[in-house]
């Protein structure tokens, strides 16, 4: 592993003599990919630093302890050689979990769709309580969120909605919310009190840039409707909504949120772009399904995830076998417990398969 290290850290030293070569900045594409890459890298090169630091500290207070004569002198070397190696522990653990290959979709965008399931008006109900549940969280981590697509039921309820969510890490947070969510509640409708349970599907998908997937023009039907949402006159007056259909899949993307049939077509695009990549992605996944199954942020979008049961007032993560009995703060957007208890596991997960490899 220290090898390893050596050799990432020469290669970010490299790195940042790169980024001081006037040369450099006359291609923004390659300085644009420097900085990332350095920016990647940084986190690890200064852990793996502080950890040569704090094993240099405990040779130097072992070498005082065994050669001086001063008592004194040694109570202080020898206080000084535990805290480097319990600082040599702690890195060491970390410098393990910095070393597990990152997913490269965790800094992207995200776009996100749920659909109502079994369940009929109570489900579509749900649905609608978790778009307020992630807007919320949106909100909380300062990021912007942009409905594309939206059917709505009479009675306030969410058939199926999709958005776009644009902020730091948003795919690193959310790509474990995948899956079916189940609810487990008394419906307001149901006079005799009787619990009712539905289920709500979320897919969350990274969005796509242009350069990482061509999508052939000819192997689409771009299709202008009037929108069917909120807008008063212009709704009934602009053909601004677009669907498009991708021929060779028969995948269907609809956005009708913007007045401007551009900026629908432009958004559009971007859910086809990330729903093809995700297919491709399942494609090559196939052959370590089983694999894939047992990695915690890899649930396949038919298996159930997480259950919130109102009466009990618990939301419980099946994935990871995480009750917490604050239904309430959950669905008011405060989901960081339940992410957090996700990454580390997907983390401890991803360390022990490291390790047996």
């Amino acid at each position: 592993m220290l090898e390893k290290l050596k050799l990432i850290e020469e290669k970010y030293e490299e790195l940042e003599a790169r980024m001081l070569s006037p040369e450099l900045y006359n291609d923004p594409t390659a300085m644009s990919r420097a900085a990332r890459e350095q920016k990647e890298l940084a986190p690890l090169v200064e852990t793996y630093r502080e950890y040569v630091r704090a094993e240099n500290t405990a040779k130097e207070a072992l070498e005082l302890i065994s050669s001086s004569t001063d008592k004194e002198l040694k109570a202080l070397a020898q206080e000084e050689y535990e805290s480097a190696t319990a600082s040599i522990d702690e890195l060491k653990n970390k410098l393990r979990l910095l070393l597990i290959p990152k997913d490269p979709n965790d800094d992207k965008n995200v776009i996100v769709e749920i659909r109502a399931g079994v369940g009929g008006d109570e489900a579509a109900l749900f649905a609608g309580s978790l778009l307020r549940m992630y807007t919320m969280y949106a909100e909380r981590c300062g990021w912007k969120l942009e409905i594309t697509d939206i059917n709505e039921t009479e009675l306030g309820g969410v058939k199926e909605v999709s958005f776009i969510i644009e902020g730091e890490g948003a795919y690193s947070r959310l790509k474990f919310e995948s899956g079916v969510h189940r609810v487990q509640r008394v419906p307001d409708t149901e006079a005799g009190g009787r619990i009712h349970t539905s289920t709500v599907t979320v897919a969350v998908l990274p969005e796509v840039d242009e350069v990482e997937l061509q999508i052939n023009p000819n192997d689409l039907q771009i299709d202008t409707y009037r929108s069917s949402g909120a807008g008063g006159q212009h709704v009934n007056k602009t053909e601004s909504a677009i669907r498009i259909t991708h021929i060779p899949t028969g995948l269907v993307v609809e956005c009708q949120d913007e007045r401007s049939q551009y900026k629908n077509k432009d958004r559009a695009m971007k859910i086809l772009r990330a729903k093809l990549y995700d297919m491709e992605c399942e494609k090559q996944n196939a052959e370590i399904a089983a694999e894939r199954k047992s990695q915690v942020g890899m649930g396949m979008r038919n298996e159930r995830i997480r259950t919130y049961n109102f009466p009990q007032g618990r939301v419980t993560d099946h994935r990871i076998g995480l009750t917490l009995y604050k239904i309430d703060s959950v669905m008011n957007g405060d989901l960081n417990e339940l992410i957090d208890a996700l990454i580390t596991a997907d983390q401890a997960e991803k360390l022990r398969t490291s390790e047996e490899n």
